[in-house]
């Protein structure tokens, strides 16, 4: 069990270091740091992100979803606010980071 949620920590912080290296605007200084980003990002969407999911649930049935991308994009830009080195700039670019790390996840296997 332990093994298992370090290992999609590890596995999440080499989807943000690629992701972060494939969309130009995005930076993170260091493995390390990705793999603080991995462990905030997660906590804070599954804290956070799922009280705004719950409470946003009748817009993003009527958006078909696009609420739910919204609020990852914000839960991004928050974790941005909060780990130092991780560095995503303006709302764009925070957003095609969230789809590029959401396809690198699927191809590892991985939610975040």
């Amino acid at each position: 069990m332990i093994m298992r949620i370090v290992l999609r920590i590890l596995v999440g912080a080499l989807a943000i270091a690629i992701a972060a290296y494939l969309v130009p605007g995005v930076t993170v200084d260091s493995y390390w740091t990705a793999i603080v980003v991995a462990v905030v990002l997660a906590l804070v969407n599954g804290i956070i992100g799922t009280i705004l999911r719950l409470l946003t649930l009748p817009l993003n049935i009527l958006t078909l979803g696009l609420v739910s991308f919204i609020i990852t994009v914000l839960m991004i830009m928050l974790v941005d606010g909060m780990v130092d080195g991780f560095e995503t700039g303006w709302f764009l670019a925070t957003a095609i980071f969230a789809i590029v790390l959401a396809l690198i996840n699927m191809l590892f296997g991985t939610k975040d």
